[in-house]
């Protein structure tokens, strides 16, 4: 509930009342229009909205708020494409004063004329999350996402980093990968709003904001407020929830003691696709807490009304066929603007649930949406920015599967940021020079002819040519060469190292490699380093865009759990000269699939043989 006074709660429970309506437009110009109560043709305005489809409760939904009004106004229609709408409610209070409550900001999407009148059709800023999502992989916690979002479509979060962290689920890292449904931001924003266990909606400040369940009521509403209503005889109640696992093809069930309720599926959801089984079932055990306290009444129930009121709002209902004991939450609700206001809580009955089985469920052939021929695409993009130098450094860095053994290429561009060091050049300037010199009385002077003068007699004086050579010397700047390295599982391809030479500013890196003979049915990596000479280099973040095609790709494999990375670093003062490649820092790296339980040793060709990986038995 919007926060007001006790005043204005008592108030609006009061038999008769005195409000108005007032609102204000603002078009994109910087126009304002205000308009009052008898602005508003009678019984035109009102205003809708929800946070559940009409059936049954939901997680991370993201509707938005429609409102609708018709003005007498004589504003030119063609001004108003994508103008702000605010409009409050104003209710006096016991004192004679009134107490002021925003109602929201909407953006006009239809304008429309008659003779007299201007009819205005708005939505709240919920819709502009309805631009497209670049699809590239991310890592990121909630908080990381929501202000992805928020910041790429001009929206502003109305929670802080630490309320966002301090949820269940709000400091787990979180991965989207390109094999998903997301298009756009706003499907970015139901599926966080999943695994934090809420609903977002747009608030009447503007700000996007994110809603949970909750059990405590905020108003009651007694028979006398009410002009019709129809409740359920049944509680709606969740006790487990139902996630759909891609790598495994299994629809993993978590529940509680008694499972006696309905269940949530989540379906599948991007972010909880990875990650060990622990972390995912600790995930999806959140989701479940919070979703436990749903024990709600469906109802639907016209009423006097309160524009306090909001999404999610605890009510209790007494009097009539209602039971006060029992609680119920808004889901849904129409505010008519100077009439009756419309609340409604949608549920199923978990009686009708207990007929349905609740065992896992095999997948198999949801991952077989890759037909023969089809091409699948792994996309990648750098979260952070990275420093170029001497020494190595790993900026893209992709994982990818295949369901058969095909072929597959690599293209990537790398944007930089070159700032070349400066270098001294010099050179001989080479010319002639002519010197005049005075002419004796009656005579010529002798030029010089042995050292390749020529005499200019003139009236008075002589000019003499001389041949010179001088040395000159100056600083620019000079170029830098970006040295790329290709490493496919771990093994780095030393068959290729592509160089390109830039000046300072900013340049495009091309990049290029076919991978010929791909495994099937096993995770493979490939990594692209880079390092300059001759100056410095950076890559800023989202410099990076690469990609991996082919035929036959696949999101995961069936007997692929992850991959495990062993890093050691030894400074170059331990080891002897004719140990070290370079003077540089080396690493030593190992990677196995989990399920071969074999003793196995490789030695590395950046270290002198005997450093070895070692992987032991189960």
């Amino acid at each position: 509930m919007y926060p007001v006074s006790e005043a204005f709660l008592r108030a609006v429970q009061e038999n008769t009342r005195n409000y108005r309506w007032t609102g204000q437009i603002t078009t994109k110009g910087g126009a304002v229009y205000p308009f009052v109560y008898k602005d508003i043709v009678k019984g035109s305005g009102y205003i809708t909205a929800q946070c559940c489809g009409s059936a049954e409760i939901e997680l991370g939904t993201v509707y938005a708020a429609e409102m609708g009004v018709t003005l007498f106004s004589q504003i030119d229609r063609y001004t108003l494409e994508g103008a702000k709408v605010r409009l409050s409610y104003h209710l006096r209070l016991a004192d004679g004063s009134f107490e002021e409550v925003p109602m929201g900001i909407f953006e006009v999407s239809e304008a429309n004329r008659t003779a007299h009148c201007l009819e205005l059709k708005a939505y709240d800023y919920m819709l502009r999350f309805e631009k497209s999502f670049n699809g590239f992989e991310t890592v990121g916690n909630a908080y990381a996402f929501l202000d992805l979002c928020c910041k790429a479509c001009a929206v502003e979060l109305a929670h802080t980093q630490a309320e966002i962290e301090a949820m269940p689920n709000g400091t787990e890292l979180l991965s989207i990968y390109p094999e998903n449904d997301i298009e756009t931001y706003r499907d970015v924003l139901y599926f966080v709003g999943q695994v934090l266990g809420g609903f977002f909606c747009i608030s009447r400040e503007g700000k996007l904001e994110l809603r949970k369940y909750g059990t405590q009521p905020v108003m009651e509403v007694k028979s006398r407020h009410r002009f019709t209503s129809s409740f359920s005889d049944f509680i709606t109640r969740y006790t487990a929830v139902s996630s759909t696992n891609l790598r495994t093809q299994t629809a993993e069930y978590y529940a509680l003691e008694p499972d006696d309720g309905l269940t949530m599926n989540l379906a599948v959801n991007p972010l909880l696709q990875f990650g060990l089984e622990e972390t995912r079932e600790q995930l999806c055990r959140n989701i479940l807490n919070d979703l436990a306290v749903v024990s709600y009444v469906p109802f639907d129930s016209s009423t006097i009304g309160n524009p306090a009121l909001d999404l999610g709002d605890v009510l209790t209902f007494t009097g009539g066929q209602a039971d006060g004991s029992q609680v119920a939450c808004i889901t849904s609700f129409n505010c008519k603007i100077g009439g009756k206001h419309t609340l409604k809580c949608v549920g199923k009955n978990p009686r009708l649930a207990q007929a349905k089985s609740k065992n896992d469920k095999n997948i198999s052939g949801l991952l077989n949406q890759i037909e023969a021929g089809k091409m699948g695409l792994f996309t990648y993009t750098n979260a952070k920015a990275y420093s170029l130098s001497k020494a190595r450094c790993a900026v893209i860095s992709m994982e990818f599967a295949s369901s058969q053994e095909t072929d597959a290429q690599f293209i990537g561009q790398v944007m930089l940021e070159i700032s070349a060091a400066q270098v001294e050049r010099q050179a001989s300037a080479e010319g002639k020079v002519t010197v005049p010199l005075p002419a004796e009385s009656g005579g010529a002077v002798d030029s010089g002819e042995g050292n390749g003068g020529v005499e200019t007699e003139t009236a008075g004086s002589t000019d003499v040519e001389v041949d010179v050579s001088l040395p000159v010397k100056w600083k620019e700047d000079g170029r830098v060469s970006i040295l790329a390295a290709y490493e496919f599982d771990d093994n780095e391809i030393l068959s290729v190292y592509p160089e390109e030479t830039f000046g300072s500013g900013r340049h495009i890196l091309s990049l290029y490699y076919p991978l010929a003979g791909i495994v099937q049915e096993r995770m493979h990596t490939f990594r692209v380093y880079l390092s300059a000479e001759g100056g410095e280099a950076a890559v800023p973040a989202g410099g990076c865009i690469a990609s991996i095609s082919g035929q036959a790709m696949a999101g995961a494999t069936k007997n692929w759990d992850g991959t495990l990375e062993f890093e050691e670093y030894f400074p170059a003062a331990m080891l002897t000269q004719k140990q070290c490649l370079r003077p540089a820092e080396e690493r030593l790296a190992v990677s196995w699939p989990q399920e071969k339980a074999v003793r196995h040793t490789e030695t590395f060709p950046k270290v002198i043989t005997g450093f070895t990986g070692l992987v032991l038995p189960e």
